[in-house]
């Protein structure tokens, strides 16, 4: 019979366990992205991923779509989206430059997949699979923006592995988020292990997720009921007229006087 500790690893699902800085390549503390509160806490502290779903959430600009850029430069994956036999693929250069910086203390399990899914760079990886389709044409560019999600989806994220996600929910309908909620919740449940940038209240709701919250604080652990993102939305939903009235009360005030 295997041991406690030998009974834990092999029960252990995940692909990444921890990612730190590698102090034996020092990163300017002065110089984006190391000055964004969460980056400079993952550098102090490192950043421990359960199994399953983790979910960061927070404010434009808090660090979580860079957070999730490190993490696939670190983890071999091409940053600006796709699985790693995507590495053809460029944009323009944006990401944070910090994975050859960063060391991966990896788990027990090793996907035969992984796949980073961005959204601000989908329209261009639409056209690098319809130009390197080998030999199964896809046709992207002939879909709406959330039906090509929704294919990328069905024909990318479709088995357990190892993922990365920054604002899937971001051209998805209310009904097509529930769908990437049930496929997500799905996918833990099949041992893969998924790190997601999201704005959304409904994917941050998957039952048996882990949320971290972005912010000046750096990163903490959350509860759903807790976040800032979930009680916007409750108190917009219940009176959005007293957000208008401000925000159209605001906007009037700031206009010149006439003549």
């Amino acid at each position: 019979m295997a041991s406690g500790s030998e009974a834990g690893w092999e029960a252990d699902s995940r692909t990444v366990r921890l990612v730190r800085h590698d102090r034996a390549t020092p990163v300017d503390p002065s110089r984006w992205p190391a000055t964004v509160p969460a980056v400079d806490q993952v550098l102090a502290e490192g950043l421990p991923l359960p199994a399953g779903l983790t979910f960061l959430v927070g404010e434009n600009g808090s660090g979580k779509s860079t957070i999730v850029e490190m993490l696939a430069e670190a983890c071999g994956l091409n940053p600006q989206g796709g699985s790693a036999q995507a590495a053809l693929f460029r944009t323009g250069g944006s990401e944070p430059g910090l994975g050859p910086h960063l060391i991966v203390e990896r788990g027990p399990a090793r996907p035969r997949w992984s796949y980073f899914l961005r959204a601000d760079t989908m329209h261009s990886l639409y056209s690098y699979l319809e130009d390197n389709h080998g030999g199964h044409q896809e046709r992207f560019h002939e879909l709406s923006h959330g039906e090509g999600f929704l294919e990328i989806l069905r024909t990318r994220v479709n088995q357990p592995g190892f993922y990365l996600m920054d604002e899937p929910d971001a051209p998805l309908s209310f009904t097509a988020c529930l769908g990437l909620a049930a496929l997500l919740h799905d996918l833990a449940a099949e041992g893969s292990q998924a790190i997601i940038a999201t704005h959304s209240p409904i994917l941050a709701a998957v039952p048996g997720a882990s949320i971290l919250e972005l912010g000046d604080w750096g990163i903490r652990p959350a509860q759903w009921e807790e976040l800032h993102l979930v009680s916007a939305w409750r108190r917009f939903l219940a009176e959005p007229g007293s957000y208008f009235r401000h925000l159209l009360d605001d906007d009037a005030s700031q206009q010149p006087p006439p003549g």
